[in-house]
């Protein structure tokens, strides 16, 4: 069943560009949970330099802001994409070296670094490693592997992959990470305080072919083929046992197969059709190249005025 929320309901809203919020912006918070950055692998490489201004600088910039506001509190969803490569049997730990391979991940590491240094009695930042989400969501997402194969399967009754699915990923619910951020906030100081956690499930580590399949089993009918190589070389299994014995409260309440199920549900509901699986809103990178296309925002990503 897809889970349903309440709109929320905020007695502030600040539009605006990470890069240019101020501590002033910030006075009357006492927590901030950073998200607003350019958002996976392929969106990151479009423009590594924008990339370093956005997700590093502007993170870096915000975290000295809050703590300058007297925030104390500032929870950051880093990726497990910083592990980058590792051999199969290899699980990752929150005290394994970092390989990241893109932008985006360099990115992470770099902020993580710098933002950890800032920690002090008075600002307490927590680094939380998110693995690959999926889950159907209000602002839907199909750049993701989960999702991708679930709406490919729906779409063209077909999972085609351009890997031979060997690699490994661990994949984590979008309201497991919701979890994890809010289990932040709420634990004590102590328990948190410039604490890396990797953000899933031990048992959630599967190989892309393992993806495909639950999703084949899911939506079935559906024709399942394998390529050689699409170019990615990030394969990583992670260890969570970290999240689940530190961070009170904290469980993974969700699986693959019940993810795809969610989505299949959605899908059936809403008469998903190919022309709105495609449309470049639920991909980020399509957006952007469409935004940029357009002229709505600059070779920097801010906002052009409007006409």
């Amino acid at each position: 069943m897809v889970v349903q929320h309440p709109a929320p309901r905020f007695s502030a809203v600040i539009n605006k560009d990470i890069r240019l919020v101020t501590a002033a912006d910030l006075q009357g918070f006492d927590a901030v949970v950073h998200l607003a950055e350019l958002s996976n692998d392929p969106l990151g490489q479009h423009n590594p330099e924008v990339t370093y201004q956005i997700n590093h600088q502007g993170t870096v910039a915000l975290a000295k802001n809050c703590k300058q506001a007297g925030i104390t509190r500032f929870v950051y969803t880093s990726s497990c994409s910083v592990y980058g490569v590792g051999s199969g049997d290899e699980y990752k730990t929150e005290e394994s070296a970092t390989n990241p391979q893109t932008a985006y991940a360099k990115c992470k590491v770099l902020v993580e670094r710098d933002v950890a240094a800032l920690a002090d009695d008075r600002f307490s930042p927590t680094f939380l490693r998110n693995a690959t989400a999926y889950g159907p969501s209000p602002r839907m997402r199909f750049d993701i592997v989960l999702n991708n194969l679930a709406g490919l399967a729906w779409t063209r009754r077909e999972i085609t992959m351009t890997s031979d699915g060997t690699p490994w990923r661990p994949l984590v619910h979008v309201l497991d990470i919701c979890e994890a951020i809010a289990c932040t906030l709420a634990a004590p100081r102590e328990a948190v305080h410039n604490q890396i956690f990797n953000v899933g499930d031990t048992q959630a580590n599967y190989q892309i072919k393992d993806i495909a399949q639950i999703v084949a089993q899911v939506f079935p009918g559906c024709a399942l083929t394998f390529g050689n190589s699409d170019g990615d070389n990030r394969s990583y299994r992670v260890s969570f046992e970290k999240i689940h014995a530190q961070l009170p409260g904290f469980r993974c309440r969700f699986d693959a197969y019940q993810g795809a199920m969610q989505l299949r549900e959605l899908f059936t509901r809403i008469a998903l059709s190919r022309e709105t699986f495609e449309f470049r809103a639920y991909t980020r990178l399509k957006q952007l190249q469409y935004l940029l296309h357009t002229q709505q925002i600059d070779d920097q990503f801010f906002w052009r005025s409007a006409l």
